[in-house]
């Protein structure tokens, strides 16, 4: 009888085994529901760009105003006729320096 429940442990134990450290053990779930969780955030966070990218396009394809207003900030373009100043900040809060392209 002594050996019997032996042999039942030890079949217990082997059937066992492949739950908590096999190919698809409770801690490979635990593993990959962290993996999905980090994604899922990561998703959240592109989806959030590319809301604002599309936005920005339709602003683009809409009107001029987003193009001028790119143009003139990142490209430093003006309008014809139109005077750029730039004013220079120096150490003496009373002097500026008015520059002309």
């Amino acid at each position: 009888m002594r050996g019997l429940a032996w042999t039942l442990a030890v079949l217990i134990l082997l059937l066992q085994y492949p739950l908590w450290v096999g190919k698809g053990s409770w801690l490979r779930v635990w593993e990959l529901e962290r993996e999905i969780s980090a994604q899922k955030t990561a998703n959240q966070a592109l989806e959030a760009r590319n809301i604002q990218l599309a936005a920005e396009a339709r602003d683009l394809h809409a009107g001029y105003d987003a193009l001028e207003e790119r143009a003139r900030f990142e490209l430093g373009m003006v309008r014809t006729r139109e005077v750029f100043f730039h004013v220079m900040e120096s150490a003496s809060p009373h002097t500026t320096e008015i520059v002309r392209p």
